[in-house]
């Protein structure tokens, strides 16, 4: 499985390289605290699969890690070879890049 640490992503970012940022937690924890990316929650990504892009990387992310870490290992078997899981998910987003967001 690919992965891509927060400053990777900070640095992708900054430099406006073009991504998808996919939010896999649900609608109350996106609510409570999030970076911009699109919710598409856990559940939904089989019904979703038109909506990830397979034109430039795409950064799955979730509160720590560990779901994205499973949606990025189910859409590479889905053929998707574009896909990376945020290490550490925003929890390390708020440890390293910015940390005025809460955590929950």
């Amino acid at each position: 499985m690919k992965e891509i640490s927060v400053s990777e992503l900070k640095k992708m970012r900054e430099d406006g390289i073009p991504h998808q940022l996919i939010d896999v937690r649900e609608v109350l924890e996106y609510d409570m605290v999030n970076i911009k990316g699109e919710l598409i929650p856990l559940g939904t990504i089989p019904e979703n699969l038109d909506k990830i892009r397979k034109d430039i990387p795409v950064i799955m992310q979730c509160k720590s890690g560990g779901r994205s870490g499973n949606v990025t290992k189910y859409l590479m078997q889905q053929g998707f070879d574009n896909v990376h899981n945020l290490t550490g998910g925003i929890l390390a987003w708020i440890d390293q890049v910015d940390p005025t967001l809460g955590k929950y």
